[in-house]
């Protein structure tokens, strides 16, 4: 648990400089170029790190999707494909470690080589994956019209065998890695405490997320609870009782206190975010004019990183167990805090995501994401865009540097009514320890 400022000082600080560093996007016309023109070096990278979104994310987060993953899964899926990614773009340009194996094949076409190993890894992820035959079909007949418009020749016929070798390479690694497991709620080993005060208990209108996650094989770190967080902040201590004043006056349906900035900055964050971080990548892989390998690596840094601190935070949040501000505002009667009044019908902005509350998985991610690529960059100081298509949420974000972002969503789970502001904070420092972890154990530099 980490310290805490008062709650006056942080209702301040959250109304009067909430958006330090986020402003409204300016429009970024180079990240259309990025996936159409041929001409430019990464086109490949880019061009199937999107497709391999379209396929793992769903139709609810844009009509171009046809995946059906919903963030906490889509995360660790982003990360194995694009490992793929990583090593097809090796065999032709060299430089850095490899991640699942080392090829030489420098004269390869890099389209075959790249198409080839995210589709052939993608199909190869199913059933897991969960493309129903129409859907797998899509995929399949865009890999074809891929591949079609690449010239016959040696160059092609090359890459193709390289794609071949890297998917069954990466398939090999992630074979019983527990994306296929089918746990249950209730019964061993997500059999929950017993109900009672800061025992999360799901909303049985609706599935329960994330059960397999914990027991998925990470992409990088030795195991789940390598950097499991200590746990929540005590019912009893004024560090909760803080918090949960500030959800009450902040987080609330009917929040009179939240202006409509702040609205909107929650309900910018309600989307997929798997989907708003890849095409944010994108984005800043046509900004920067990055060739072929660099795009590939820092895609691969930035998922690999986002899909095991999704790992490690369903790990913490089925270790923990801990309930949601709905049922504990509501329910502070029973917390044993003399600071805490009970609200009856207390409700948050919008539904909450139906797994345990502590950490966040939305600071998880976003932190190990934005420590990858200030270890990518050298700097946090790079200027980049994401984007949301939530009703009534801004419809993009230009952020000054990469931690802008992690403030933002720290911010944004608070005002959503989501997120206790300490599991924000338990969730970003998980996330910055991943992030560290895979950038400094994996994508290195030769030599």
């Amino acid at each position: 648990m980490r310290p805490r400022w008062t709650w006056v000082l942080l209702v301040l600080l959250l109304g009067a400089a909430a958006y330090a560093g986020t402003v409204p996007a300016k429009p970024n016309p180079g990240a259309t170029r990025g996936l159409s023109d041929t001409a430019f070096p990464a086109a490949p990278v880019i061009h199937w790190s999107n497709e391999a979104r379209r396929a793992i994310v769903p139709q609810s987060a844009g009509p171009e999707n046809f995946g059906n993953k919903f963030p906490g899964e889509a995360g660790i899926y982003m990360g194995i494909v694009h490992t793929a990614i990583y090593d097809a773009a090796l065999a032709i340009e060299g430089g850095y470690q490899p991640y699942a194996i080392a090829l030489d094949a420098p004269d390869a076409s890099p389209a075959a080589a790249i198409a080839t190993a995210a589709h052939h890894v993608l199909v190869g992820l199913q059933p897991a994956l969960g493309l129903p035959p129409e859907k797998e079909a899509i995929l399949n007949g865009d890999y074809a019209a891929y591949m079609d418009a690449i010239p016959d020749g040696e160059a092609k016929l090359k890459g193709i065998a390289v794609g071949e070798q890297v998917a069954s390479a990466v398939l090999a690694l992630r074979a019983n890695d527990g994306r296929d497991a089918n746990p249950q709620f209730g019964l061993p080993p997500f059999d929950p405490p017993e109900s009672g005060p800061g025992v999360w208990e799901p909303d049985p209108s609706r599935p329960v997320l994330g059960l397999r996650i914990p027991g998925i094989t990470p992409l990088a770190l030795k195991s789940a609870s390598q950097f499991r967080p200590d746990g929540p902040n005590p019912l009893t201590s004024d560090e909760y009782a803080e918090d949960l004043a500030q959800l009450e006056v902040l987080g609330g349906a009917d929040s009179t206190a939240r202006t409509p900035e702040q609205t909107g900055e929650a309900l910018f964050w309600t989307d997929h975010d798997t989907r708003q971080w890849n095409d944010g990548l994108l984005g800043i892989a046509v900004t920067q004019e990055q060739d072929l390998v660099e795009a590939a690596r820092m895609l691969a840094m930035a998922h690999v990183a986002g899909g095991d601190a999704l790992i490690a935070c369903f790990d913490a949040k089925y270790t923990y167990w801990f309930w949601r501000p709905y049922q504990a505002i509501p329910g502070a009667a029973s917390d044993g805090n003399p600071a805490t009044e009970p609200v009856p019908g207390w409700a948050p902005l919008r539904p909450t995501p139906n797994h345990p509350e502590y950490p966040s998985a939305h600071a998880c991610h976003t932190s190990a994401v934005a420590t990858s690529l200030a270890a990518f960059f050298g700097t946090d100081k790079v200027e980049f865009t994401l984007d949301s298509r939530i009703a009534g949420a801004p419809h993009e974000y230009t952020f000054e540097r990469f931690r802008d972002a992690v403030k933002s969503v720290n911010r944004a789970r608070v005002f959503a009514g989501f997120h206790f502001r300490n599991s924000d904070l338990e969730g970003s420092a998980l996330g910055r320890d991943v992030g560290r972890y895979v950038v400094d154990h994996f994508f290195q530099p030769l030599g």
